[in-house]
């Protein structure tokens, strides 16, 4: 009962931090080894048959934002709690691959063994590196949807030419780690704001009441077709840039249930939540929220449910939000934890 532990994301420009744990508990899984050692299509595969099959599987996330505040190595230590703090089932040893215990300030450091190239040696270990770099490699192909001419899904961040050549050309984004030496130059380059949200709304319950949200996705030109479905996209992509810009991490966009689509699913630390995004196209058409009724919430508790079942997650760190947007520059008026789904 080995629960191996290493990183994927370490050295990109752009995008999070992801520490993935894992418990085989004897399971023999041919094929294990490094992730980087790997093919894109074999670890696809290996990780559907680690899911499957360990006894215990997580991964803990640090968003570019949190990483400019804490630096490196406190992200380290922060993604692998995360990380360890989502397992449940008794484990005997801890094996972190490297040289440093990312535990040593909690009360699990002294169960923790380090090990240079552990992802080639123990299974476990193997199985979280596949875990950390497939869930993070799926999350920044789903960027270039928020974040076209990146590239996001090609190089995950990494600062290849064709990403640099973007910078210079579109700028940062809020995935972009600006403690990174090439990126420091762009800390002082002021973005789009909501000057509603800069000091909160008394209305919101959630603890990023006062935080500053990032800038919502420009249109171009203009020349999007103005169709229900894209004017939605818009919207929630708006919604998209300010949860990342405080520090959230967007697991799904657009999730389908038979009772309901959840618009957004974000995390921030260990807690989930899932928000629906109302349009307006003028403010004075009345509050976005009053569009969220009972009945709405109750098929989004639904959808939060299964999705939770789905992933295996906590249900009581489960939150249902709502997000008001308006104006034909999208602007996000506010955004609302309604209740727990618990």
């Amino acid at each position: 009962m080995i629960l191996g532990i290493d990183e994927a994301g370490r050295g990109p420009w752009a995008g999070p931090l992801v520490v993935g744990a894992a418990i085989l508990g004897g399971k023999q899984i041919d094929g294990l080894t490094d992730s980087k050692k790997l093919s894109k299509k074999r670890r696809e595969e290996l990780y559907d048959i680690i899911k499957n099959e360990a006894v215990a599987t997580a991964t803990g996330w640090v968003s570019a934002s949190e990483l400019d505040k804490v630096g490196m190595s406190n992200a380290l230590r922060l993604a692998t709690r995360r990380a360890v703090e989502q397992i449940n089932v008794p484990y005997s040893e801890i094996i972190i691959d490297g040289v440093v215990n990312f535990l040593s300030d909690t009360g699990k450091g002294r169960y923790v063994q380090t090990m240079k190239k552990a992802d080639l040696l123990v299974p476990s270990v193997s199985a979280a590196s596949i875990l950390a770099k497939v869930e993070r490699d799926r999350f920044m192909a789903e960027q270039d949807e928020l974040y076209p001419g990146y590239g996001f899904g090609a190089h995950a961040g990494y600062g290849v030419a064709k990403h640099r050549a973007a910078i210079e050309e579109l700028g940062v984004t809020p995935l972009h780690r600006l403690s990174f030496a090439p990126l420091q130059k762009y800390r002082n380059i002021s973005s789009l704001r909501h000057p509603e949200l800069d000091s909160g709304s008394s209305k919101n319950t959630s603890t990023f009441a006062n935080q500053t949200p990032g800038r919502a996705q420009s249109d171009g030109d203009g020349g999007e077709s103005k169709t229900t479905k894209s004017i939605g996209d818009r919207a929630e992509s708006a919604v998209a840039d300010y949860l990342i810009s405080i520090g959230h991490v967007i697991l799904a966009r657009n999730w389908k249930t038979r009772m309901c689509e959840i618009d957004i699913v974000s995390q921030f630390n260990d807690i989930i939540y899932f928000t629906e995004v109302k349009y307006r196209k003028n403010a004075n058409q009345g509050d976005g929220f009053a569009a969220i009724t009972d009945q709405k919430l109750r098929q989004m508790k639904f959808a939060a449910e299964y999705y939770a079942l789905k992933n295996k997650l906590d249900q009581s760190n489960m939150f249902l939000a709502g997000a008001d947007v308006s104006g034909v520059d999208f602007r996000l008026n506010d955004w609302l934890v309604e209740k727990s789904t618990s």
